[in-house]
């Protein structure tokens, strides 16, 4: 169970060139742009807190998840007001419609189940799931293909999941998927 999972130094996640790829403000802009007065976000799979600041820096309320406590641990020292839970995308330890965005950062690739993540976070949003994914590209960076998720396959998935809409956005170096719930 979760071999796939992002294990490797927390220090490397905050690198700066890693940052600057992720293009980490834009994201979360993106990822809120079209909601009508977001004031909640869960950041699945969070990380070092990287997204996670970022949203708490436009003044929502943060909430996370990680399946590795180490990772809580560091996220917390970047965003002390969050709440922080250990668990897993395939099954979020947060009520039915608890809020206004659910959020994963380079994370769905990395799932034991994807359909089962997207179908946890259609269950815990209200309005969308943004997802920061790889392109479906072999690239200097990044996992290898074989690990990464054609574009046709996350939006079937999602559609799947329950999203009503599936969008698209093409990034410097990554695509963000824009999934409304209605």
């Amino acid at each position: 169970m979760h071999e796939k999972r992002f294990n490797r130094e927390i220090e490397r996640l905050r690198d700066p060139e890693r940052l600057a790829r992720l293009e980490v403000d834009r994201v979360a802009a993106l990822s809120l742009e079209n909601l009508d007065h977001p004031k909640s976000v869960l950041d699945i799979g969070v990380g070092s807190g990287v997204f996670a600041e970022a949203f708490a820096a436009r003044g929502l309320q943060i909430s996370a998840v990680d399946v590795n406590p180490e990772m809580l641990t560091a996220a917390l020292a970047y965003v002390p007001s969050a709440a922080f839970k250990q668990g897993a995308a395939e099954k979020l330890p947060f009520a039915d419609a608890a809020f206004d965005l659910a959020f994963m950062g380079l994370l769905l690739h990395e799932t034991d189940d994807t359909l089962a993540a997207l179908i946890e976070a259609f269950r815990v949003t209200q309005k969308r799931l943004a997802i920061l994914e790889w392109p479906y590209e072999d690239l200097p960076f990044g996992p290898p293909l074989e690990h990464r998720l054609p574009q046709d396959r996350i939006i079937s998935l999602a559609q799947q999941a329950g999203f009503k809409k599936v969008e698209a956005l093409r990034l410097q170096n990554l695509v963000l998927y824009r999934c409304d719930a209605a």
